[in-house]
C-alpha cells in the first residue's frame, strides 16, 4: 500500500485542518469547508481560521453535501488556477455541493495520466464520472483522443471551459450514465488504451438512474476489464467514500483483470502546513507502458 500527495503545486495548500473542517488556499483565494475526515483538533484558533478565510460553506439543515458559501471578502463568481508541474489551467467556481472545482489530491493521478498517453501512439482514452475533465485535459494535453462521460450538463459546460482555458480541442463529450455507456461500449466491441474512474459514492444519471458504489462498482469494473486493449493501456480508479478501504479496490482489481503490470494501491492524501495528513480517497492503478 502506497501514500501519495501532490508535489510543487504551488497554485494550492491546506492550510489547516480539523474539527470535520479543512482551510485552503485555490489560486490565492482562501475558504473553508467541511471534511468529515478530518476528526482531530485544528492547530489554528477559531479566530485565525475566521481572518484567513476569504468564504466558507455552510451546510443545509438534514443535509451533509448541499448548502451556501458564504463571501466574506472579495471572491470571484469564477477564478483560475494552474497546476505548475503540467501546466494546467483549471476553472474554479463555489458550488452547492462545497466544491470548487478541483480535487487537489488528484494531482498525482494527472502526472500519471499524462506520463502514460505520451508512451502510447495515438492512446484513446475513456474518462468516466468525469467530473469538471481535470484527468480529460491531462490525457489530451499528451496526445489522447479522449471520451469523456458524466451525468451532469452543466459540468460537462464547465469541462469544456477547462479544455478552452488549456486552448485545446477534440474531446468527445457524453452527458450520460456512466455504467449505460460502458455496457453499449462493450455490446459494440470498443476498446481504450486508458480508462480513468472516479466514480462517488452516491449520484443520479441524466435520467435518473441510480448510483450506489457499493451496489455497482463490481459490475462497474467487470464492464471496464471488457473494455481495455491488451497492450498499451493503463487504468485508474480513485473512489472517495467513508470507511472504503483500498483493499476493496484490490480485490476487485484482481478478480476482473488478468493482467495488472506495474500494480499500484494506497490512499491519496494532502498535507497540511502542520505536517497533518487528511486522506481523501483510495485509488488504484496500473500499465504496462514503462516510458517515453
Amino acid at each position: 500500500m502506497e501514500l501519495l500527495t501532490p508535489q510543487n503545486y504551488t497554485g494550492y495548500s491546506l492550510i489547516d485542518s480539523g474539527n470535520f473542517e479543512k482551510l485552503e488556499s485555490f489560486g490565492g483565494k482562501v475558504l473553508r469547508r467541511p471534511e468529515p475526515q478530518a476528526i482531530w483538533d485544528r492547530s489554528m484558533s477559531e479566530e485565525d481560521w475566521e481572518r484567513k478565510a476569504d468564504a466558507y460553506f455552510r451546510k443545509d439543515k438534514g443535509s451533509q453535501e448541499k448548502g451556501e458559501w458564504i463571501r466574506k471578502k472579495d471572491v470571484p463568481e469564477k477564478w483560475q488556477m494552474t497546476y505548475g508541474p503540467l501546466g494546467l489551467n483549471a476553472k474554479l467556481s463555489l458550488s452547492s455541493f462545497k466544491h470548487v472545482g478541483v480535487f487537489p489530491e488528484q494531482a498525482v493521478n494527472w502526472d500519471y495520466i499524462h506520463e502514460k498517453v505520451k508512451g502510447i501512439e495515438n492512446a484513446q482514452v475513456l474518462n468516466l464520472f468525469a467530473y469538471t475533465g481535470i484527468a480529460s485535459v491531462a490525457a489530451r494535453a499528451a496526445g489522447a483522443k479522449v471520451t469523456h462521460v458524466d451525468a451532469i450538463k452543466q459540468v460537462i459546460t464547465w469541462s469544456r471551459e477547462n479544455l478552452e482555458l488549456n486552448q485545446l480541442d477534440g474531446i468527445s463529450w457524453m452527458v450520460e450514465d456512466a455504467m449505460k455507456f460502458v455496457k453499449r461500449e462493450v455490446r459494440r466491441g470498443k476498446s481504450y488504451n486508458g480508462i480513468i474512474l472516479d466514480p462517488p459514492a452516491y449520484g443520479r444519471g441524466p435520467n435518473g438512474e441510480k448510483w450506489v458504489l457499493e451496489e455497482q462498482i463490481n459490475e462497474m469494473i467487470r464492464e471496464c476489464s471488457q473494455l481495455l486493449k491488451e497492450k498499451d493501456f493503463f487504468f485508474i480508479i480513485n473512489c472517495y467514500s467513508l470507511g472504503f478501504s483500498a483493499l476493496i479496490l484490490d480485490n476487485l482489481i484482481h478478480a476482473h483483470f488478468s493482467n495488472t503490470p506495474q500494480y499500484q494501491s494506497g490512499e491519496l492524501f494532502l498535507q497540511d502546513s502542520f505536517n497533518k495528513r487528511l486522506p481523501l480517497g483510495v485509488f488504484s492503478r496500473f500499465s504496462d507502458i514503462t516510458g517515453n
